[in-house]
């Protein structure tokens, strides 16, 4: 039913892993690594321009409120008046609320696109979701656009001496798909633990730059305040960024493979850079913006000396003549 999601994410890495055995050894865990990460890289390129949009739409939306909140006021007993003028005004300024979600929904089966690969490469497990394939049987049957032979290669690579679709709570009966067993549990541990808490840093400091960033905006009142619902909405959005997501992924990692956590720090470092880059660019634009407003102000103001054109007492002083 997913297939629309696993075969494109599948296609990707195939291609990017190709790419690499042009220069490294196909079967290595380094070439399946970078793979992975450029899978990942290549995601966030076509996110960039929504993202910025993203950024884009939400400054729009915070110079909105005090208006939204006078529509609120105003319609507070007739919820689809409220929910009319409030699109009005968002078309108006050009503003789209659903659009800044895109980045964050592209991203989610992406992430569960390549979960479901990276474990389809192993399927001798009887779980929910296996196949309980047999060892023979999981190395001559392909992996969606990948072929029996690459399903090979990818189960025999290692990185740091450990399976790419290994993880912590894997059972044991599952290490049989790698041949030779020359790995055990406390190897997989000792190269997931250090990755697992790296991403957890990582996603923390993330989300603390662009909370630091909203900070320095609101205090230097570049964003108008907002009411108390807004205000509480807001703080749990931001105990989510800072310490809810970093503690899912500190308690699920032991489900991750080794794979996915390589993909989760490609994704964090990407984030990093990217974040630093839309930044300074929307600070730019919005202070290019700024003085466009000022130069505005001065063109039309009068000259010093000269009295302001008022229409209303030019028609009286016709109407008397």
């Amino acid at each position: 039913m997913l297939n629309f999601i696993y075969y494109p994410i599948s296609a990707i890495l195939w291609f990017w892993h190709k790419v690499f055995s042009f220069v490294l050894d196909p079967g290595s865990g380094i070439s399946w690594v970078l793979a992975i990460i450029f899978l990942t890289w290549t995601i966030r390129l076509v996110l960039v321009k929504p993202m910025a949009n993203q950024l884009r739409s939400t400054r729009k939306m915070a110079e909105l409120q005090p208006r939204m909140s006078e529509i609120r006021a105003k319609y507070k007993n007739d919820q689809q008046k409220m929910m009319e003028e409030s699109r009005k005004l968002q078309k108006e300024m050009g503003v789209n609320p659903v659009a800044g979600c895109l980045p964050a929904l592209v991203q989610l089966p992406v992430f569960l696109g390549l979960f479901h690969v990276l474990r389809s490469f192993n399927r001798t497990g009887s779980g929910v979701g296996q196949l309980g394939l047999s060892f023979e049987e999981n190395r001559s049957v392909g992996n969606y656009v990948f072929s029996a032979q690459d399903v090979q290669s990818f189960l025999d690579a290692r990185i740091f001496g450990v399976p790419l679709s290994a993880y912590i709570s894997m059972p044991e009966s599952m290490y049989e798909a790698f041949q030779p067993v020359d790995f055990t549990r406390t190897n997989i541990i000792i190269v997931a633990a250090p990755l697992i808490l790296l991403i957890v840093v990582a996603t923390h400091f993330n989300a603390r730059m662009s909370l630091d960033r909203q900070k320095r905006r609101q205090a230097e009142g570049k964003t108008p305040p907002a009411n108390d619902q807004m205000a509480m909405q807001m703080q749990m959005m931001n105990k989510m960024m800072l310490w809810f997501m970093p503690a899912t992924i500190l308690f699920t990692g032991a489900l991750w493979h080794i794979g996915l956590l390589f993909y989760m720090g490609a994704n964090n470092i990407w984030t990093f850079f990217q974040q630093r880059l839309l930044f300074a660019k929307m600070d730019r634009e919005e202070e290019e913006e700024i003085e466009a407003k000022k130069a505005a102000a001065r063109s039309t103001a009068p000259r010093p000396g000269v009295r302001p054109d008022n229409p209303k007492r030019r028609n009286k002083k016709k109407k008397k003549k």
